[in-house]
Order: structure tokens, then sequence, then C-alpha cells
């Protein structure tokens, strides 16, 4: 285990350059007294490791230092190639540089090996579209990696669901989820996400930024996650649901189906839960879907706006549809 740590700790000095030894602790997730053991070991056989002090010290190899390792396992290999998945890498303009890069890794494998390093590719497919979705890769995608990947600034404009805004961004990384990519970025001193797709325009500057030295995307995407999750819960309601209604319930979204999946059935087969909403409106509009396989119990306020809602398609659908036409025509006379 510490062999390996090691192996990945020399890598990841020789790849990032100086590292600080609470940024290593926290990669590796030891701590840092194990750390600085790790970097003593790294010494004694032989790597030249330096340590910088200062706030912008850290760990470092010697300039020109590069290890020697170019083996590699078939597992390793397996992990890299399904890490180069085709559809995200030809989204952002990278399907020539894969196909190559992947070809070069079959040749660092060890003889004999290629074949096996190859199956997990070829028997392994991900499609992150859902179904009865058609999302085309955004039309400013290609640009805004090459920005994100060079380290300049882009002034985007930017629809938002409650206006357009103009603004000028220091794109720190892209990040693709359920299909839809998103950029996150630095405008104002403010980290900020925005949906790639809602970008009306954009504009790569020529002027650089400074990469945050602290800032770690995937990190950050999990907190903006658990952030949004937290904060989208108005309230909460108690509903009912069928049996029918069991093969469903990803509809409503895990924190509204998990509960009912989780709750005990009655006699009849009906489970009961309490589960967090969003918002009246919202909720309403969630629950109508599934006709009368599901009930809300509570609270009146949502009874009454999925009511209100039924009443309204009820009446839009008991009148004859020549009836409503005729109607118009007599409104535009």
């Amino acid at each position: 285990m510490r062999a390996s740590r090691l192996l990945a700790l020399l890598m990841t000095l020789q790849l990032r350059g100086r590292v600080t030894a609470e940024a290593l602790a926290q990669e590796f997730e030891v701590s840092v007294r194990t750390i600085y053991r790790d970097v003593d070991a790294l010494s004694a056989s032989g790597v030249p490791v330096y340590a910088d002090r200062g706030p912008n010290g850290g760990f470092r190899l010697h300039d020109g230092y590069r290890t020697n390792l170019t083996g590699m396992t078939p597992d390793e290999a397996q992990a890299l190639l399904l890490a180069g998945l085709p559809g995200p890498a030809a989204e952002l303009g990278l399907r020539e540089p894969v196909a190559m890069a992947r070809r070069k890794l079959l040749a660092a494998v060890a003889p004999g090996s290629s074949a096996a390093a190859l199956r997990v590719g070829s028997r392994l497919h991900l499609d992150p579209i859902d179904w009865y979705q058609r999302k085309p890769p955004p039309a400013h995608l290609q640009a805004l990696a090459q920005a994100v990947w060079g380290e300049k600034r882009v002034q985007l404009r930017y629809a938002s669901w409650k206006d357009r805004v103009e603004r000028i961004v220091d794109p720190l990384g892209l990040v693709q989820k359920a299909g839809a990519w998103y950029l996150v970025a630095r405008a104002d001193r403010q980290l900020r996400t925005y949906r790639v797709a809602s970008i009306v325009a954009m504009r790569t500057l020529a002027q650089g930024f400074t990469w945050p030295p602290d800032f770690d995307l995937a990190r950050h995407w999990q907190q903006e996650v658990l952030r949004f999750e937290r904060g989208r819960h108005a309230g909460t309601a108690i509903v009912r649901a069928s049996p029918a209604a069991m093969s469903r319930l990803d509809r409503l979204g895990a924190d509204m189906a998990e509960p009912l999946r989780a709750a005990r059935p009655d006699a009849a087969g009906w489970r009961r839960a309490r589960v967090p909403i969003e918002s009246m409106a919202h909720a309403a509009g969630l629950l109508l879907g599934f006709a009368d396989d599901i009930e809300a119990l509570g609270p009146p306020a949502l009874r009454a706006a999925i009511a209100e809602r039924a009443a309204r398609v009820a009446a839009l659908y008991s009148r004859h549809p020549k009836a409503r036409g005729a109607a118009r025509r007599r409104k535009r006379g």
C-alpha cells in the first residue's frame, strides 16, 4: 500500500511541480506527518525532492528530473481507457487526440497484455443522455474548452432564468452532469456556475488569468451539488403511493422517491411517507402526472394546488375541440 502511494506521490510531483504537504495529504487521504515520512522515503531512495519554505512553498522535484517508470499493468490501462470515453471527448473536440493517446497507451502496456486492456472498453458503453432526450453539444462548448485549457478570460452573454447578463469570467473548469455541460468560472472574485447551453454568445479575450492554487474542480462541484440539494427544499409534504406508482417513482427525483420506497406498505400495498418538496407549484406538477396513483395528504395548500390544476385540465378536455375553435374565432372577430 505504501509503495503504491510513494509511486503516486512521485508522479504527482512530476506532473504538477510544487505541491504543498497539506494538498498532498488531502489528495492521498493521509496525515501531513505521513506525507513528510513519504517524502523522506523518496529522498532516501535517491529521488531529488526539495522543500521550499514560505507562503508559496511546497515539495518539488529537482529541475529536469523525471522518473523512468514506463511500464503499465493491464488493470491500469483498462482504467485509463475507460476514462477516455469517446462521447465527452468528441464534444470537447478531442476525438483525434484521445484516439492517438489510446494507441500510445496500449503501446506502453506490457507485451501480450493489450488485448486484456482493450476488453473493458469494448464491453462497456456509457450513454449519459436520458431517454426521449436529444442533446447536441452546446454551440460554445469547444471554444470554452480551449479557453479553460489555455487559461484565457472570456466574455459571456448568459441567459439566466431571471435575465440576460454579460460578464467577463475566468473559466476554471467544465463539468458534465446527466448529459449537460456546465462551466465553473470566477467572476468578481466569486465562483459561479453557468449552464453552457444557456450561453448566448462568448468571446475569448487575449488576457490570461492566474489559476487559483487551492482550487479543486471535483471537490468544488461536489460541494455545490450538496449546497443546491440542501437549499432547494422549501418544505415537506405527506404523500401516499399505490403499487401501480412504484415503477415510476424515479420521475419524482431521489429525494421524494426514496422515502416512499422505504415506507412499509399497508394491506392494500399503498405506501405513505413524508417527502421534501421544492415548492407547492413544483410538487403539484409532479404529483398530478401520476393521476390517482399518488395522493397528497398534506399540507392543505398542496392539495388545493393539485385540485386547481386538475380542474383546469378537466375543463380543457371537457370542451369539444370544434367549440374551442369557434370561441377563438369569435374572440378574434
